[in-house]
């Protein structure tokens, strides 16, 4: 059999191939599930219907391409940059590929890339926000990291101590998933998504007084599966609708202060930066009910 190379490969550019696309099988599918292959009802189908011979796998598709041009599956999902396949895509003997399974993928955060400034607020986009101020981000392989937001750290401060939910544990949208606790005070904080606890940031059990430096990245709390993706951020807020949202808060927030100051300096004054432990006087309750909604 002839040997392909790229350059006989036809496919028309689209934003997000489908793997199954990328290898020639089909002629033009977007992914729209995250490359969470393993609990896509297209792959499964596409899988299934290679068993009986319909056609042949991603895999023996992707081997028909010349050895210096099969690249490398997470390369193909955008996890990873460029990277050819040394082991003819054996993925199961692949060190490359064990290592990113159960070590990059579920543990490192990416990096966020486009921030917008709210009033001295960090919103950053592709993320979806709960009315608590918690986020989740889906991310390749069909991973929900999930946090708390900007806004929840410069109101409530930086806190004494995180009590996050353990591994295995099951969360519902909308009810108390963990807390926070700061100079003897309590937050009970509500979950953004349903789903079970897959990993934990250590990082956010053993030193918490950063947590507010980089909330959407290295400070994130926890990972969560859930089957259904576009399901369980579908009760959120997307990239149209939090900028307006936190608006709101932050000008409620103002709001709170100027009952206790009078009216706030031109740049919102002790907004940006821990407003409870400049302001003791609002009383953290009342700034727990009012904005993380417990």
């Amino acid at each position: 059999m002839k040997t392909l190379t790229r350059s006989t490969r036809k496919t028309k550019a689209m934003e997000n191939p489908c793997i199954w696309m990328q290898s020639g099988v089909v002629k033009k599918k977007s992914c729209n599930h995250y490359y969470d292959c393993a609990t896509c009802r297209f792959d499964a189908g596409m899988v299934k219907a290679a068993a009986t011979g319909k056609h042949i796998t991603w895999q023996e598709a992707m081997r028909r391409f010349d050895s210096t041009d099969r690249t490398c599956r997470h390369a193909l999902t955008g996890r990873t940059g460029h990277r050819n396949c040394p082991m003819n895509y054996n993925c199961d003997h692949c060190d490359f590929d064990q290592a990113l399974e159960d070590t990059l993928s579920p543990s490192a955060a990416r990096a966020v890339t486009h921030v917008q400034d709210i009033k001295g607020f960090r919103l950053p986009s592709g993320h979806f926000f709960h009315t608590g101020h918690t986020w989740a981000r889906i991310e390749d392989g069909g991973i929900i990291r999930v946090g708390m937001d900007d806004f929840s750290f410069k109101v409530l401060g930086n806190p004494d101590r995180m009590v996050l939910p353990l591994m295995g544990q099951e969360l519902n949208h909308g009810e108390t998933g963990w807390g926070m606790k700061r100079n003897g005070n309590t937050a009970d904080v509500r979950s953004p998504v349903n789903g079970v606890i897959t990993k934990v940031n250590p990082n956010a059990m053993k030193d918490t007084r950063h947590m507010g430096d980089d909330p959407y990245s290295e400070n994130w709390l926890f990972t969560i599966h859930n089957s259904d993706l576009k399901a369980a951020v579908s009760p959120l807020m997307d990239d149209e609708k939090s900028p307006e949202w936190l608006g709101r808060e932050v000008s409620g927030l103002e709001e709170m202060i100027e009952t206790v100051t009078g009216p706030l300096a031109a740049d919102g004054g002790t907004l940006t930066h821990d407003v409870y432990g400049n302001l003791p006087t609002l009383g953290w309750n009342n700034l727990v009910e009012r904005f993380l909604r417990t």
